[in-house]
């Protein structure tokens, strides 16, 4: 089974996992439309098989725009990876507003985006749509209640749409990665080295040492999840944990 070919579209892929996943649906020979609101970075992505397209996926009116300047393309690869890690604080001082944003962009703008691109796909009789998750969605994370319960939520919305698009021949899957290297897991090691007293070094150290493969994630290693996902024609409905063996605390 080949990727070669197809049109994939991929939100928030101006850096991270975005960038990750759309890189390496390029390497199999992919034609990928990375989207999201920072054209600046979504330029660097940009190359042979890459083109950049800025979208809000929390505003209506942004993907819709977005759908109509990709009327063309025969897009059957979604991969909902926008997202955004909103307030860390105790829920009773977290504010509505920033509450209600981190589900715009993690729950409702997944809603869009299918809303706006699935038609097509069910239509054809076919298309992937990967959903991006969290395991956070499914453990406790202290001090992070509206991303982790936007996480379930995804889990819920990609579970239930599986359901309603299948019979079509539509597959939809979640992935959901554990901690992932990288600029936010440095800051947040050493915001608890500062909370707790202690050094950089063991405030990792206490982390990683609760997965069984004692190290978080690469990037790499999550897109590489992504394309095996989309070489698996029978997954449907499906959550995949990667998480290197994390447990919660």
């Amino acid at each position: 089974m080949t990727l070669a070919g197809r049109t994939a579209l991929v939100t928030g892929a101006g850096n991270g996992l975005g960038r990750a996943i759309t890189l390496a649906l390029a390497g199999q020979g992919v034609r990928v439309i990375a989207a999201g609101r920072n054209r600046a970075r979504l330029d660097e992505v940009a190359g042979p098989s890459v083109v950049a397209a800025t979208v809000d996926v929390a505003d209506p009116a942004s993907v819709a725009a977005l759908a109509g300047t990709l009327g063309g393309e025969t897009i059957s690869i979604l991969i909902n990876n926008a997202g955004i890690p909103g307030p860390v604080a105790a829920l009773t001082d977290i504010e509505p507003d920033d509450w209600d944003e981190v589900f715009a962009v993690n729950v409702r703008g997944i809603y869009l985006m299918c809303r706006a691109f699935l038609p097509a796909m069910v239509a054809r009789g076919s298309g992937d749509v990967i959903n991006v998750a969290s395991v956070s969605g499914k453990r406790p994370l202290i001090r992070r209640t509206p991303y982790t319960a936007s996480k379930m939520a995804v889990i819920g919305l990609t579970r239930t749409l599986a359901y309603e698009v299948g019979p079509a021949g539509v597959s939809v899957n979640s992935l959901s990665p554990g901690p992932v290297e990288g600029p936010r897991m440095t800051r947040n090691f050493t915001l608890e080295a500062e909370r707790t007293g202690t050094t950089y070094e063991q405030a990792h150290e206490a982390f990683v040492s609760r997965a069984a493969l004692h190290r978080m994630l690469t990037e790499d290693e999550v897109a590489a999840a992504a394309i095996a996902m989309l070489h698996m024609p029978g997954l449907c409905a499906a959550d995949i944990d990667l998480s290197a063996g994390m447990v919660a605390p």
